[in-house]
């Protein structure tokens, strides 16, 4: 049987995807709490990590070592920081990069981190599936960026895009990408957009929205797993 550890940074994302299980056990490692629940033939390990790169990379080390997992799952939130990315989109990540990562001043690619590279790359057989998941919103892939600083600003964000090619920012999935790839675990990371700069007219909170990605993460992890 298969086993996948599914990391959430935050409560509600995975509140709302225990729903689609109905035998869940508890278990407790380092005072990180882990929900160990079946779907068909797969066994999955639902983790709230919290937020930024060193909570996400210890939970993802965590389902590793303690959980053997065979592939890790990160899904959650992002902000846009492309034009042709807007508010509920789904992206599918085909590479992680740290934006905040910065060794230039040792000659270093900003982003490059020694003996790793500058992109990591998620599994293509995971992407694939992925890709054939139908949801009711614009579904895109390509480079996800994660770094310990929330971009608010419209500058900084195409900053990265125009850098690192990313379509999207957040705090967490390259730091797993990092783990996994050092441990070769595969993995894959998707992403519900919360907001763009780029939309002017935002009508929804970001709890409006947190409600509507929560349900969406639920839907998406239910089809995944019923196809991997």
């Amino acid at each position: 049987m298969k086993k996948i550890g599914i990391i959430f940074a935050m409560k509600e994302e995975l509140d709302e995807t225990k729903k689609i299980f109905k035998e869940i056990k508890e278990h407790s490692v380092y005072e990180l709490k882990i929900y160990e629940c079946k779907y068909k033939n797969v066994t999955c390990f639902l983790v709230e990590s919290g937020m930024g790169k060193v909570n996400a990379a210890r939970s993802t080390q965590i389902l590793i070592d303690k959980m053997n997992v065979d592939v890790i799952l990160n899904v959650g939130v992002a902000g846009s920081i492309s034009r042709n990315i807007n508010k509920c989109d789904i992206v599918i990540g085909e590479k992680l990069v740290q934006h905040d990562f910065d060794l230039t001043l040792l000659n270093f690619e900003k982003g490059l981190i020694p003996n790793v590279g500058k992109y990591i790359d998620c599994d293509q057989k995971l992407v694939n599936i992925a890709k054939n998941i139908k949801m009711e919103t614009k579904v895109t892939s390509g480079i996800i960026s994660s770094g310990d600083i929330f971009i608010s600003e419209e500058k900084m964000g195409a900053k990265i895009n125009k850098k690192f090619g990313a379509l999207c920012v957040e705090m967490e999935g390259a730091s797993i990408a990092q783990v996994c790839h050092l441990c070769n675990i595969p993995f894959l990371v998707i992403r519900a957009i919360s907001d763009s700069p780029y939309e002017k007219d935002n009508h929804l909170t970001f709890e409006e929205f947190l409600k509507i990605s929560s349900d969406m993460v639920s839907r998406f992890v239910e089809q995944f797993l019923g196809k991997i």
